[in-house]
């Protein structure tokens, strides 16, 4: 079976670099994927990608060693066993709150008798390789995401859910949690704090921390602070940023221009 990239680079001990995706095109998604990221999460949830153009840019992004990954809408067995199906090496669920929640997300991302996925894999053997059904447990990726006050309350029993890998802190959520306000890449209390808190209480259950980040540079701070899987951009967003400085410099208003913000450019996730 072709190795989950997440998988080798973790077990290695590194951190894994990975890319939004928000625009519903293969051509798109294969574009990203050749830059050198070592996953794309392909976003169902707040972007405008549905089911079959999922599949398009999962197909796209398998002609490169990345791990495609899906950020599915919602806890919900149907949407996350079609994109296991459809090729997806991970599940990225928000709003887990609970440790009920997480057994839930984990039994549906494994086959028996570890959890009740349905047995379907169609694009993922012509993906992984025919030997896909007796792996594929060991090596799908299953990510809670971790963005309400309740999960923060809950976290020690989420990360004590057999089966789950990873953990994936939302910002904007969690910072209107806990201050009333949304924002990315926070350096001032309480949500740095929370940021830190989170990673060091993940990494003592052996479960690996991820966090989304709003720029390149704070995705470089979070893995130096020890996260192992770190969102350093979005497709919309870089798209945006470089036509912006394009359209400044050919006009003469400046070639460093500050790039706009995740939330101008893609809006919150």
């Amino acid at each position: 079976m072709k190795e989950n990239r997440l998988r080798s680079i973790w077990r290695d001990g590194g951190s894994a670099l990975n890319c939004w995706l928000s625009i519903p095109d293969g051509y798109a998604a294969e574009t990203m994927a050749h830059q050198g990221w070592d996953s794309l999460t392909v976003d169902m949830q707040h972007g405008v990608i549905d089911y079959g153009a999922s599949v398009a840019m999962m197909t796209a992004i398998s002609t490169t060693a990345a791990a495609p990954l899906v950020r599915v809408p919602w806890l919900d067995e149907a949407y996350i066993m079609k994109a296991l199906d459809a090729g997806a090496a991970g599940i990225i669920c928000p709003m887990v709150n609970s440790r009920a929640e997480a057994e839930r997300l984990v039994g549906a991302c494994r086959y028996p008798p570890q959890g009740y996925r349905s047995f379907g894999p169609n694009r993922a053997m012509l993906t992984s390789g025919g030997d896909y059904p007796e792996h594929a447990n060991a090596d799908i990726v299953v990510f809670a995401m971790i963005e309400t006050k309740e999960a923060l309350d809950n976290l020690d029993d989420i990360l004590g859910t057999p089966g789950l890998d990873a953990i994936y802190v939302g910002p904007a959520d969690l910072c209107y949690a806990l201050t009333g306000r949304f924002g990315f890449d926070h350096t001032e209390p309480p949500m740095y704090d929370a940021i830190v808190d989170i990673r060091e209480r993940a990494a003592a259950r052996g479960v690996m921390p991820g966090i989304h980040c709003g720029s390149a540079a704070y995705a470089r701070r979070m893995i130096e602070l020890g996260y192992r899987f770190v969102t350093g951009g979005s497709d919309v967003h870089l798209m945006a940023a470089g036509a912006r400085a394009a359209v400044l410099e050919a006009t003469g208003h400046g070639t460093s221009p500050e790039a706009p913000s995740e939330r101008q450019a893609v809006g919150l996730y």
